[in-house]
């Protein structure tokens, strides 16, 4: 194999014998040859890709479409039923909580294990061990037997094993996800520098960011199959319009990813190299819609029709961050309703308020509509979020039997995503644009350097 090639896949399959009932099994090694008594699981089928040294790859699919196998596939830990896989380098692997851990030995007792199945030798453990466990951070739990061990310190002591022994290949499937967001930042910073000294990553992630600020390349996976391959912007997009697709439109989708995958790769790399990337573009993915909304009762007033458009008219719910969009809403009035007030809410994906705004204060609303009245509500705002999923909830307020309250409201009546970026430099939810200034203090010049 090439030097410069640390993993070939080729044509690689791996079927799995399907049974329905446990007893089969017995049945299919006493009968073998003369009756079958399962059957055949394609897990992954006809797959073929190389990485190079030093490149990182990610690898994205719905639930069920074979990442983990593939992952288990190259680090040998399943053979495969046909085709083959050559690995140039060590390898190590964070396939499963806990993986090359065992649960009765301490913590210190496993480092010195996992280390070994990783191929370092007693005196190279030995110069690692203190490193290994500043990593981790798990202070006096390094004498605990693991199985008392949160998921997160499991986490952690694997990780740290694992990029101390200075890997040739490190495959990585979710694992980064169970760790908290400051060991996160921790493992990101440490994949980074492993990276410049040339260790190949092979990253399987649901979240969209990592792939497209930490890969060079990406995968897309499909029930087995290798769907496409490219840039990571364009295969997460594929990705996405896939994942949020209605069932009967999935064939459709599956056809226009494979003919825009059928681009020669190599030529659109060159083209991007030489020009400016083209600018994102917002779009509208019709799967990709809100599944925990709440509709408030009816108090004389009934919202309709919650969506995202940008200023040309155009329906969207896939954003990019920095451009104007507006979300709008219709309200029909079924009696006649006093002081009333249009409001929107946007909110995180774990319910937090980012912000919200209405159409009047409190003293200033409308005095008073007449049964079958509509009205079209609508916001215009710059998208300041950061990469993520959001929802937006529609509400009116007004005098119902005396007292102010929703005359109706739809919490998350809308699903929007903001698209990942490839240099993000804010972090949080919201991006307050802050212009930075760093100024060098010296005796006789002051040099200051804008941002």
């Amino acid at each position: 194999m090439c030097s410069d090639i640390t993993i070939r896949v080729d044509n690689i399959g791996k079927c799995f014998q399907m049974y329905r009932k446990p007893h089969e099994r017995l049945l299919q090694s006493i009968f073998r040859g003369k009756k079958t008594y399962y059957k055949d699981f394609w897990a992954i089928r006809d797959i073929s890709f190389n990485v190079s040294r030093g490149e990182t790859v990610g690898i994205v699919g719905r639930n069920g479409s074979g990442k983990t196998t593939l992952l288990q596939l190259i680090c040998g830990t399943l053979a495969p039923t046909k085709g083959s896989c050559k690995v140039n380098g060590r390898v190590a692997a964070l396939l499963a909580l806990g993986a090359g851990f065992n649960p009765e030995y301490s913590g210190e007792e496993n480092i010195h294990l996992y280390a070994s199945l990783l191929g370092l030798n007693k005196q190279e453990i030995s110069e690692r061990y203190s490193s290994i466990c500043e990593f981790a951070d798990i202070g006096e739990f390094i004498s605990q037997p693991v199985k008392k061990y949160s998921s997160g310190m499991y986490m952690r002591l694997a990780f740290a094993v694992a990029v101390h022994v200075e890997p040739h290949i490190l495959i990585i499937d979710e694992a980064l996800a169970v760790g908290d967001e400051a060991f996160q930042r921790k493992c990101y910073a440490r994949l980074e520098k492993l990276k410049k000294n040339g260790m190949t990553l092979l990253f399987v992630s649901h979240s969209a960011g990592s792939i497209i600020n930490l890969c060079d390349r990406a995968l897309l996976l499909e029930k087995g199959k290798l769907l496409a391959s490219g840039q990571p912007k364009s295969i997460i997009s594929a990705y996405h319009k896939l994942l949020f697709s209605p069932a009967s439109k999935v064939g459709h989708i599956i056809q226009e990813i494979q003919k825009s995958s059928n681009l020669d790769e190599s030529q659109d790399i060159k083209h991007n190299q030489k020009t400016e990337p083209p600018k994102q573009k917002a779009y509208y993915i019709e799967g990709m819609q809100s599944k925990s909304i709440i509709y408030y009762e009816s108090k004389g007033a009934e919202i309709s029709k919650p969506c995202i458009t940008t200023p040309e008219g155009s329906k969207v719910n896939v954003l990019c961050k920095g451009d104007r969009y507006h979300y709008s809403y219709k309200v029909t009035f079924k009696q006649n309703c006093l002081r009333v007030r249009f409001g929107m809410l946007i909110k995180t994906i774990t319910g937090i308020e980012v912000g919200g705004f209405a159409t009047s204060s409190i003293h200033n609303p409308i005095d008073a509509i007449q049964t079958g009245s509509q009205y079209h509500v609508n916001f215009s705002f710059i998208c300041r979020l950061n990469p993520g999923v959001y929802f937006l909830n529609a509400g009116a307020k007004g005098v119902f039997d005396s007292e102010e309250t929703y005359l109706h409201r739809i919490i998350d009546a809308i699903m929007i995503r903001v698209m990942p970026e490839e240099e993000q430099k804010s972090t949080g939810i919201v991006d307050f644009e802050i212009k930075t200034q760093v100024q060098a203090l010296q005796n006789t010049e002051n040099e200051a350097i804008d941002g």
